[in-house]
This record gives C-alpha cells, sequence and structure tokens, in this order.
C-alpha cells in the first residue's frame, strides 16, 4: 500500500484527513481490494513518521465510515469497496474562487461517500479544456462541468464549435452542465443561472430601497481573464430603462473616482468592492445613506461586513447536482436567485 499513498508535508490539511483521503481513493481507483490487509498502525506511523495518535485518528474515521476493520491478533482490513467507488466523477469548473469552492463543497457534502470525485480547474482556457476532455475521456460515470470561456479579446464565451463537440461526445445520461445554458440540445440535465433575468428580478425585489438613489452606475468588466456573461449587463440594463432610472456602466471602479452623494455602485469584481469602499470611507461619506453598494456574488465576508448582494444560491447549486447523480434525475434545473439586504444600501 505504501507505494500509493503520499503524504504532503507542505500541505495545510491535516495529516489524519490526508491518510483518510489517500486510502479511499485508491480503493476507487481498485489499488487497494476488499479484504486486502492493510498496514498496522505502528508500521504506518514508522514508514511516514508520524506520530502513532494521527494514524490511529486515521484508522478509527475508515472503521467508523465501515471502510476497513481490526481483527485482534491479525491487523486492518479493507472491508467495504462497493459505497465508496460506486461512481467517478469528474468535476470541471472555469476558476477557483470562494463561490466556485461553495458549489464544489457542497456536491461533496450532499455526495458523501456514494461517488469518489476529482476536481480540475480550466481557467476558462479553451485548450486546457479540450486537453482534460481527450485525456479524462471515458474515464468517469458522470461529468460535472461549468461552461464559461474567454475569447481572444478576453470577453466571455459559453461555447465554441469545437467545446461542442468535445462536450457533445458525452453521453447525456453522464453529463451535468452546471452555472450557464449551455445550448447542447434538449436531452442534457442542468442546473443553471438564468444570468439577464436573474439580476433584472434581484434588482426589482429592491426596487423601494434602490430607488432613493439618483444614478446607478455597474462595475461591468469589459475585459477580464475570468471574464463574466453579457447577459448580466442586459438584465442591468432591462431593469433600469424599465423603471426610468439614471445609469452609467463603467469597466472597473477607478481610483480617484468622483463619487456624489445619492449614487448606487453594483460592483462583480472583488478587487472593484474593495477599491469603493476605501473610497467611500476616505471622502467620508456613509455607506447605505450617502452612497449605497450592491455586490454581484455572495460570499461569507460580504455577510460578515454587511454588503447587500445580488447572488445565486451557490450551496443549492452544488447540492442540486450531487442529487441529480444520486437521483438520476434529468432536465434543466433554474438555480435560485436572490436580494440579500443588509446595511450597504
Amino acid at each position: 500500500m505504501f507505494k500509493y499513498i503520499k503524504i504532503d508535508e507542505g500541505s495545510r490539511i491535516p495529516k489524519y484527513k490526508q491518510i483518510v483521503d489517500a486510502i479511499i481513493h485508491n480503493i476507487s481507483m481498485g489499488n487497494l481490494k476488499m479484504g486486502e490487509k492493510i498496514p498496522s498502525i505502528n508500521m504506518f506511523s514508522e514508514e511516514y513518521l508520524l506520530s502513532r495518535d494521527t494514524v490511529e485518528k486515521a484508522y478509527n474515521i475508515l472503521k467508523e465510515r465501515k471502510i476497513i476493520t481490526s481483527i485482534r491478533g491479525k491487523g486492518y482490513y479493507i472491508t467495504r469497496t462497493q459505497l465508496i467507488s460506486k461512481k467517478n466523477v469528474l468535476f470541471l469548473i472555469n476558476k477557483l474562487s470562494t463561490y466556485k469552492m461553495q458549489i464544489y463543497n457542497s456536491f461533496l457534502e450532499k455526495i458523501g461517500l456514494e461517488a469518489h470525485t476529482d476536481l480540475h480547474i480550466y481557467h476558462c482556457d479553451e485548450t486546457l479544456f479540450l486537453n482534460l476532455m481527450k485525456k479524462y475521456q471515458n474515464a468517469y460515470d458522470h461529468y460535472v462541468i461549468m461552461p464559461h470561456f474567454k475569447t481572444e479579446k478576453l470577453a466571455h464565451i459559453s461555447s465554441t464549435d469545437v467545446i461542442f463537440q468535445s462536450i457533445n461526445k458525452i453521453p447525456k445520461d453522464k453529463l451535468i452542465i452546471m452555472d450557464n445554458q449551455l445550448l447542447l440540445g434538449q436531452n442534457y440535465t442542468g442546473v443553471y443561472q438564468d444570468f439577464e433575468n436573474d439580476i433584472y428580478n434581484a434588482l426589482k425585489e429592491g426596487l423601494e430601497k434602490i430607488c432613493k438613489y439618483k444614478r446607478l452606475i455597474i462595475a461591468y468588466p469589459a475585459k477580464a481573464i475570468y471574464p463574466y456573461p453579457k447577459r448580466i449587463l442586459h438584465g442591468f440594463r432591462k431593469f433600469c430603462i424599465e423603471y426610468a432610472l439614471d445609469f452609467e456602466i463603467l469597466d472597473e471602479i477607478f481610483d480617484d473616482m468622483i463619487l456624489k452623494k445619492g449614487d448606487l455602485f453594483i460592483t462583480i469584481e472583488e478587487s472593484d468592492l474593495v477599491n469603493l469602499i476605501n473610497q467611500i470611507r476616505e471622502n467620508e461619506y456613509v455607506l447605505g445613506k450617502d452612497i449605497g453598494v450592491i455586490s454581484y456574488n455572495d460570499t461569507p465576508l460580504k455577510e460578515l461586513l454587511g454588503i447587500t448582494c445580488i447572488s445565486t444560491d451557490f450551496k443549492s447549486m452544488g447540492d442540486t447536482a450531487a442529487g441529480i447523480i444520486l437521483d438520476k434525475k434529468k432536465g434543466k434545473i433554474m438555480n435560485p436567485f436572490n436580494y440579500i439586504d443588509r446595511n450597504s444600501i
């Protein structure tokens, strides 16, 4: 077993959890078989120079999950592989962010030991995505994909012909499209955001407070390493025009912005939110009274700081995707999108 188990000394993941995850992974990959004897706690601790308590904690967790068992006088054995090797899932996301990881973590929490899940990040890059798809073709039982890509001019695009062809090779009963409406026909299953109508409906929900401001300003990055769908902008325009609200569209929150009482900003990038809050404080404006701020995509930090948000429910998205696999559901499910009223508006 030692040739399969790797302990990363530089990782922030606790050593006992690395042991648990490594043994589960190797069972799911077929490297460890049911009934196979594994090293004793003492042997394991000596091999990896770990404390006996660390290894014992890992073994106890595995015993509680009924993955291994101990037989007095004989040692430890793999006892159950069927449950944890039932499904193998490839989880492909376009970027590493707080909210993307909320989706992934809620997916893992929901699916539990019913599946082994491998996470890969393709950074909105078409070539990297296609290489991953080619490498792992036919290797997984389920493919969970968030299709967000960038053009050469750093604009957002959901797909290209080659991406479409690559994804379309996956059997529809193995494919889950997440976070975006990728047009693959009527047979695919997905959990999606309706970017245009989501922002429109969320702003309508906050209309009473929004109307006390004189101008709405959205900072939408026209070019970004991780670009956002233009449908967000379409929904914002639709809302402002329908309710006859004065509005402005900026690429970013510039340094030394000209701020005026009665401005309401909608920020998308985290850096723009930080820059804006700093400038509001420096100019001695009162947040939520003189100048309002709404942030796109909620995070625990924004909740802590009392920032009003318009956001999809990331936990729900991960739960729903896992439920599709567990319950063998089909169809397209629109994820909840919320206006979260806090102290910044």
